[in-house]
């Protein structure tokens, strides 16, 4: 039964998708824990901790192992926490003679914190696949629609020119960023966890086993080995939970523009047509950005869950009292809805109808009031910045109260005779000869890529 949009039957393939829920099942966890079991066995073996043949046994015999996920939630739900529960049946099953090496010298969180990892590990895996996907499409149109102009905005209002290969390579350049990010990621923050009750290490001895075994552990997992126990210092968790967070704002301001480009009044961009996609029950004629809108809503939800990866730093002394649990909630459902939205965007993205037209139709609505500042700059030489700046301002005032358009008003203002040509004015009204280094910037961010 869910209790969540995110592994709902209804609503579950609008905030994710399969393959990342995948990674969080309770049957994906619980696996995880008991491969961080096995892998930690196999690693005391390798440094004399326990037999050498027990690590390869154990391992052998938890392959074969069938877990009774009932008990393990009723006992789960005494004990506080899954590990002793799972350890119990673990052993249960396992021959005595190795039986008595399970879960040697470690703590709970160890194996919590293991298995969490493995799964943040596969989450990013397909977080930076997807990454790479929302990167190809981007720089596919950037470089499509390099030079197709439309009107830039600022406070919702006509700012100056720009193409739509230009937005969509600012897009792309944040993209960019989020794929280095992600790679320091995998080097700073997927930590192996191995410290004991109290992070030091002090069941296995006064020596460097402990740091052996950990080493050991690292490399069998696939993990960073750590310089420290890191089980109270959760910043590593809670810059991954940031960073979805930080894709989510991007991913939520693509879609944010593409619901605004694609109302009636502006028209100038599309979701991919799927038959009844968007559909309202009583409005036949409706094509709502459904895509745009899951993706606006995901973007707060990554938000929200980041800022409990930041109250879960603050812990207390050696073991949390509390805050680690926040961590169970936070890391699942940013990796699934993150995951979901940018699946989301890729599709919104990947058929994106651009409406060439419309964009050149908005850009020449406003006649001519779009370029004020590239008249102002045209003039300023001659009038200096200021002068010109208010003989322009009274120029776009009176176009817009008589409906003309600036560059009628601009050839009627006496003090301009003599001063430019009206081939100059023109020119300074041309929103096509005012784009600045935007094509430049778009090849560079192409390049870039690619």
């Amino acid at each position: 039964m869910a209790v969540s949009a995110l592994d709902s039957r209804i609503f579950r393939n609008l905030f994710g998708t399969q393959e990342i829920r995948d990674v969080f099942t309770d049957e994906a966890y619980v696996s995880s824990l008991i491969e961080v079991e096995a892998a930690l066995a196999r690693a005391e073996a390798a440094a004399g901790v326990i037999p050498p043949e027990a690590g390869t046994a154990i391992t052998s015999t938890f392959a074969s192992l069938k877990i009774d996920y009932e008990r393990l939630a009723r006992d789960t739900d005494i004990v506080g926490y899954p590990v002793l529960p799972l350890v119990l049946q673990l052993v249960e099953g396992t021959p005595e003679e190795t039986a008595k090496y399970i879960h040697w010298g470690a703590t709970t969180q160890d194996i919590q914190d293991d298995a969490s990892m493995l799964q943040i590990k596969r989450g990013v895996a397909l977080v930076k696949r997807e990454l790479e996907t929302l990167k190809e499409v981007l720089k596919g149109l950037a470089a499509t629609h390099r030079d197709t102009p439309m009107a830039g905005r600022t406070h919702l209002q006509h700012a100056l020119p720009c193409t739509f290969g230009y937005k969509c390579a600012v897009y792309l350049s944040s993209v960019i960023r989020h794929l280095e990010r992600i790679e320091e990621i995998e080097q700073r923050c997927l930590l192996v966890q191995f410290g004991g009750a109290a992070g030091t290490i002090a069941s296995l001895g006064e020596d460097d086993t402990g740091l052996r075994v950990r080493e050991n552990l690292a490399a069998e997992l696939g993990l960073k080995n750590p310089d420290i126990t890191w089980h109270v210092a959760r910043d590593n968790i809670a810059e991954i939970l940031n960073f979805l967070a930080l894709v989510g704002g991007t991913l939520g301001k693509i879609a944010l523009d593409v619901m605004i480009m694609s109302s009636n009044e502006f028209d100038e961009v599309s979701e991919p047509f799927v038959p009844h996609r968007g559909a309202s029950s009583t409005m036949p004629q409706k094509r709502n950005p459904i895509s745009s809108e899951v993706i606006l809503a995901a973007s707060k939800m990554l938000r929200a869950n980041a800022s409990l990866g930041l109250d879960a730093i603050v812990t207390d002394f050696e073991r949390a009292s509390g805050p680690w649990h926040l961590e169970w909630v936070a890391i699942p459902e940013a990796f699934v809805t993150a995951v979901g939205a940018l699946h989301q965007t890729n599709f919104a993205l990947g058929g994106l109808v651009v409406k060439v037209d419309s964009m050149k139709r908005n850009l020449y609505s406003t006649k001519g009031l779009i370029v004020g500042e590239a008249v102002m700059m045209g003039l300023a030489r001659q009038l200096g910045r200021q002068g010109a700046h208010d003989l322009v301002y009274e120029a776009c005032k009176s176009a817009i109260e008589q409906d003309k358009t600036l560059l009628e008003v601009l050839e009627a203002v006496p003090s301009l005779n003599g001063i430019v040509t009206r081939e100059q004015l023109v020119s300074f009204c041309d929103p096509l000869k005012y784009m600045g280094a935007s094509g430049l910037m778009v090849d560079e961010m192409v390049k870039r890529a690619a």
